[in-house]
């Protein structure tokens, strides 16, 4: 895939230059696309967001209300890209992102000024200074949202309050106690939408690596009469304690913990495999229990780091139902290829069969440097 930068690319200054220009005719348009472009090649993603943000900020007034009645515009004039572009959003987190530069001290237009822009990409990332700073005064306009009647604003409501998102600055407060977010959730649980259930399910996996009883409570209370959108959200805000073993969570997914297995065979296909390769991983078990057996059956890699360190990182398998006695055989492919968000060293690699999150065998390979791998 490629990488996530080139979405903040020469064609993408073009369409930022474009949209501000129609919603603030004396934009000065050329003096913006020199400055964005200059540089731009040698930038990373983050970085690309922040020279663009500088751009902007010597272009635009510098009264933050007047950058706000412009920016508010904006959204009606926005060209979303070719939709055969996978990194066509990236455009508009520049445009986003300003309002978390400019906006500071003024809250209250600012969070009007992101309700506003979220649909064009997300104001996921722009939002949480404000969240750190007030939340108090943030947290009414939050309530407020998750009765919008657009699904990107329902979102950002949990997504930008998600203590630990991916990418954006840790809510240390929120990290630290995460109950102010629990009347947001609580209202988004049965939005009609996938796209704001999925945000509900990652918050809570978020705060569960925190405070694991108070998810599981959540989730065991959410479980009573649960429609299937709810439902789905238990079980994935409580992936990663089944994969941790956290007896309760497995409890929601109806496993126990200790399950009696025998396991007869895991291994390796290959003793070593080139990065930008597959390894394929195959066991065989049975059920040593006199009663059925539910089983969550997931692996562990514990992928080289550049240091020469391991670090593990569960995928899921399977969840089966084993009648007394019963055998089953599974084989799974692991891929090496090289991809924007991982990068594979060459070394040992151990891998662990987990069932109910405890392991119970395991086994390990080499993997050699191919053309694209470090070191």
């Amino acid at each position: 895939m490629e990488p996530f930068k080139n979405g903040i690319n020469p064609a993408a200054l073009e369409r930022i230059a474009a949209a501000l220009t129609s919603a603030w005719p004396a934009f000065p348009r050329a003096r913006f696309l020199r400055a964005a472009r200059d540089g731009l090649d040698a930038l990373e993603l983050k970085q690309r967001v922040h020279h663009v943000i500088g751009a902007m900020r010597v272009t635009l007034p510098a009264d933050f209300r007047e950058q706000a009645a412009i920016l508010g515009r904006v959204r009606d004039h926005w060209d979303a890209g070719n939709s055969a572009d996978p990194l066509r959003g990236f455009a508009a987190w520049p445009v986003i992102d300003l309002v978390a530069v400019t906006g500071i001290g003024h809250t209250d237009l600012a969070l009007d000024t992101l309700r506003r822009l979220t649909p064009m990409f997300s104001a996921e990332f722009a939002i949480r200074p404000f969240l750190a700073a007030d939340w108090a005064r943030c947290a009414k306009h939050l309530l407020r949202w998750t009765e919008d009647e657009d699904k990107h604003v329902r979102r950002l409501a949990s997504e930008g309050s998600r203590p630990r998102l991916p990418w954006g600055m840790r809510l240390a407060h929120l990290v630290r106690d995460p109950k102010p977010t629990l009347p947001l959730l609580e209202r988004l649980r049965d939005d009609p939408e996938d796209y704001v259930r999925r945000s509900v399910a990652n918050h809570l996996n978020d705060i569960g690596k925190d405070h694991p009883e108070l998810v599981v409570e959540i989730c065991g209370r959410w479980a009573r009469k649960a429609p299937p959108g709810r439902a789905w959200i238990i079980r994935h805000a409580t992936r990663s304690l089944v994969k941790a073993g956290h007896t309760g969570a497995m409890a929601l997914h109806g496993a126990e913990a200790g399950a009696k297995v025998r396991v007869e065979r895991f291994a390796a296909a290959e003793k070593s495999v080139t990065v930008g390769d597959r390894q394929t991983l195959s066991f065989a078990l049975a059920s040593d229990s006199p009663q059925p057996q539910r089983l969550i059956l997931d692996f562990a890699v514990h992928y080289r780091k550049a240091d020469g360190s391991a670090r593990p990182k569960v995928f899921k398998w399977a969840v089966v139902e084993l009648a007394p006695g019963e055998r089953i055989e599974r084989n799974k492919t692991l891929s090496f290829k090289m991809i924007t968000t991982r990068r594979f060293y060459p070394g040992a690699h151990r891998v662990e069969l987990l069932v109910n999150g405890r392991a119970v065998a395991e086994t390990t390979f080499q993997l050699r440097a191919g053309g694209d791998s470090p070191g």
